[in-house]
């Protein structure tokens, strides 16, 4: 995950970047989807303002959601520290 600096905008937003070493296209929107929903929960513990971008890496194709959501956590409490 790379963190953005705050925007002046009052909602946060969340981008994926889920490159084709993650799989075809089927499975690379799978992985999206499923990150979307996993970060979805997550939005409103972000800083007002800001924007997030969340790189998925190739084992996330075979990642089942409760590994991502520990993975995305897990990201989150670094982040904040």
């Amino acid at each position: 995950m790379i963190p953005v600096q705050p925007t002046l905008d009052a909602e946060s937003k969340v981008g994926f970047v889920v490159s084709k070493a993650v799989g075809n296209s089927v499975v690379r929107h799978r992985v999206s989807r499923r990150l979307r929903h996993v970060l979805r929960d997550r939005l409103a513990s972000l800083p007002t303002g800001s924007s997030l971008v969340v790189r998925a890496l190739p084992p996330a194709a075979t990642a089942s959601s409760a590994e991502l959501a520990e993975d995305v956590d897990a990201a989150l409490r670094r982040l904040v520290r």
